[in-house]
C-alpha cells in the first residue's frame, strides 16, 4: 500500500502526517510540485519480462507523460538480490542528493521509498506497484528499496546525464527510519 509519512526534519520520531490514499498523497505533495499518480495497465508484465515488453505495456502512459514533460527517453531498471554491488548501490541511494532534472519513476513491481527533504520537513513517500512519482530537479532526497529489494521501475529522462547525483553531504538519511522492510 502506498503511504506518505511527514516528519519535522529535526524530529524523526514524531509523525506529523500519515496518509495512505493516493489522492491525499498527491494533494499533500502538489504544493511542492511533486507529482504522484497511479497508473493501471490492461496487462502487468511479469517481474522478469524483457524491458521492451515492460515499456510497451505502459507506452500510452509514457507517451502522454513524455509529451507533457518534454522527456526524451525511458528505460527499465531492476534492483534485486542479483544486482551487482547491491550494498554499495544502496548506500549511494541512501545519501541525500539532488539532480539537475526531474527524477521520474513508475513502479511496475515491488516498492521503494523516496524521502524528500523540503523546508524543515521530511516527506517519506512509499511507492508501490502502480505508483508514479516525479521529484523536481533540485529537491534534496534519498531513495530506499530496503535491504532485500525486488523492484522493477520505469525511469523517464529528458537527458540521462541529468540524473547524476549531487550529494548534499547532510547525513539526515541516517536519522530517519527505513520505510521499506
Amino acid at each position: 500500500m502506498s503511504r506518505l509519512t511527514v516528519y519535522r526534519d529535526d524530529a524523526p520520531d514524531t509523525i506529523l502526517l500519515d496518509v495512505t490514499t493516493p489522492g491525499e498523497i498527491a494533494e499533500t505533495l502538489r504544493p511542492h510540485n511533486i507529482r504522484f499518480d497511479r497508473w493501471s495497465a490492461p496487462v502487468t508484465p511479469a517481474p522478469d519480462a524483457p524491458a521492451e515488453e515492460v515499456l510497451e505495456a505502459y507506452r500510452p502512459y509514457l507517451d502522454t507523460l513524455m509529451g507533457e514533460t518534454g522527456a526524451g527517453s525511458a528505460d527499465v531498471v531492476r534492483i534485486n538480490a542479483s544486482t551487482p554491488n547491491l550494498p554499495e548501490l544502496r548506500k549511494k541511494f541512501l545519501s541525500e542528493h539532488t539532480h539537475s532534472e526531474d527524477e521520474v519513476r513508475f513502479f511496475v513491481h515491488g516498492q521503494g521509498a523516496f524521502v524528500l527533504h523540503i523546508r524543515g520537513r521530511v516527506y517519506s513517500v512509499l511507492c508501490t506497484q502502480g505508483d508514479l512519482i516525479s521529484v523536481p530537479a533540485g529537491i534534496p532526497h534519498w531513495f530506499d528499496a530496503g535491504p532485500n529489494p525486488d523492484v522493477v521501475a520505469l525511469r523517464v529522462f529528458t537527458d540521462t546525464t541529468g540524473w547524476i547525483a549531487q550529494y548534499t553531504g547532510d547525513d539526515i538519511a541516517n536519522r530517519f527510519p527505513a520505510e521499506v522492510p
